[in-house]
């Protein structure tokens, strides 16, 4: 993978041409390789990794288009960027179409060379990004949006996304108000081999029964009273990409009926129109009912939410995977760092209001706690949030939380959480994400087997345990 555009090969025969994207390249602080012929270039990039080539297009003996083939071939990762003169536009870009990042044509400036290398360096800044994230914390997707996690549900989640990505099955997201289904559809979509093509939207439960259907399939002009003018479908405008639907459940049963259409036959006309539409769009849907319920209840389509439901996920709520709160919270203040005054805040989130946020139930789920931390990043101007600065809907909720009758309650205005019981908390969450098994337990929290069984030996002299401890 490039992450960075430090090095560069140029191949040319033009020896003027070669010194000349030379000079610009290390001006631009690049270390330079060149060659003038295709051979030549194949050894060296055998030899060496190259975070950039700048191929020229016709040659003697191995040509451009050849070289590239060849690059692709061998799995590289260089960038490739074409060098053509004007008659052979044509060829520069159907190399493109097989894998060149981008093409120059000749007469060109150093300020257009140096335009493909900031672009570069661009993707490759994203590149990297996206490695780190998808290692550490989840995937980096588009609009600057992020998947974070690294509870076993969202484990399991990320696991199913992959494997899902590489079809293009329909896709069924379930999982409640704010956990995420938007984003995991994104994912999808970002991993798939259409990632390249749009990403669609429509939330069901927005548009008007009676405008259902020129949303989806377009109408053409004088449909209807007020259709000035032909429109375009969500249908159409996700064509060789991918169409969300988002809470597909409020959708009504006559479009339900030509939804069902579209997804087995691939084809449909817009509203007002004789003309059949093929098209290719991978259907995503998300819904936060029990779609099951609504079938019996004659709410929804059973054929439909079969056709469906020919991939179920779901996403996890934030009280099940707890531990990926501290995460969640990080990353957000580092998305909402800036204050009112347009100043970087560094802040930091102290243990006794981590206690809370981490024991607060979420019924809003992420979205609710994104909204909180936006809120305290904007609003705080100290470097530490501590348990004043919870909102009091979660600080009161830490104060009723319940208590063993060994554990003496909180007084007003203090938190419930000592770091024993802080302690205790991780344990129990770690005996339940491994089904009670205590070697996967002390290997999870990095502690010896002896010490975990003493740790449980004391909480049951003073608490009850759950059965599986």
């Amino acid at each position: 993978m490039i992450t960075t555009i430090e090095t560069a090969l140029v191949v040319d025969d033009d020896v003027l041409m070669r010194e000349f994207m030379v000079e610009t390249l290390r001006r631009n602080k690049i270390a330079v390789t060149e060659t003038s012929n295709g051979l030549d270039a194949q050894r060296l990039m055998s030899e060496q990794e190259f975070d950039i080539a700048f191929v020229d297009l016709k040659m003697p003996g191995m040509g451009g288009m050849e070289l590239l083939g060849s690059i692709r071939a061998d799995g590289k990762n260089t960038l490739v960027v074409m060098v053509t003169a004007f008659g052979t536009v044509e060829k520069a870009v159907e190399a493109m179409r097989i894998g060149a990042y981008d093409f120059l044509v000749k007469p060109f400036s150093p300020e257009q060379v140096e335009i493909i290398l900031n672009r570069a360096r661009e993707w490759a800044g994203l590149q990297a990004q996206n490695s780190y994230l998808k290692e550490e914390l989840g995937w980096s997707l588009p609009r600057g949006r992020e998947i974070i996690g690294k509870s076993p549900g969202i484990a399991r989640l990320m696991r199913n996304v992959e494997q899902v990505a590489s079809s293009s099955s329909t896709v069924l997201i379930g999982g409640e108000s704010g956990t995420g289904k938007e984003l995991v559809a994104l994912a999808i979509h970002t991993l798939s081999d259409r990632r390249d093509g749009p990403f669609i939207r429509m939330n069901c439960a927005a548009v008007p029964d009676t405008l259902m259907d020129s949303e989806l399939f377009g109408h053409e002009k004088g449909a209807f009273t007020g259709a000035a003018q032909r429109r375009t479908g969500r249908f159409e405008l996700a064509h060789r990409g991918t169409l969300l639907l988002d809470e597909v459940s409020e959708m009504n049963l006559a479009v339900q009926a030509k939804l069902l259409r579209v997804l087995q036959e691939h084809e449909f006309e817009r509203v007002g129109g004789s003309q059949t539409i093929r098209v290719d769009s991978r259907v995503i849907a998300t819904t936060n009912r029990n779609l099951r319920e609504y079938v019996e209840q004659g709410r929804f389509r059973k054929d439909l939410f079969f056709r469906l439901n020919v991939v179920p996920l779901d996403v996890p709520s934030l009280r099940d995977r707890r531990e990926d709160i501290p995460l969640l919270v990080d990353a957000f203040i580092r998305r909402f760092r800036t204050g009112r005054k347009g100043k970087p805040v560094d802040l930091r989130v102290d243990d006794g209001a981590m206690a809370m946020l981490m024991d607060y139930p979420w019924p809003g789920n992420v979205r609710e706690l994104e909204n909180m931390m936006e809120r305290l990043c904007v609003m705080e101007e100290g470097g530490t949030i501590g348990t004043g600065q919870i909102p009091p809907e979660i600080a009161g909720f830490a104060r009723k939380a319940p208590h063993c009758a060994a554990q003496p309650a909180a007084a007003e205005g203090e938190t419930c959480f000592s770091i024993p019981e802080m302690e205790r908390k991780t344990i129990m969450r770690a005996l339940e994400a491994t089904g009670g098994n205590r070697r996967k337990t002390a290997e999870l929290l990095e502690i010896s087997t002896r010490t975990l069984r003493n740790k449980l030996n004391e909480y049951r002299e003073t608490c009850p345990l759950p059965a599986s401890a």
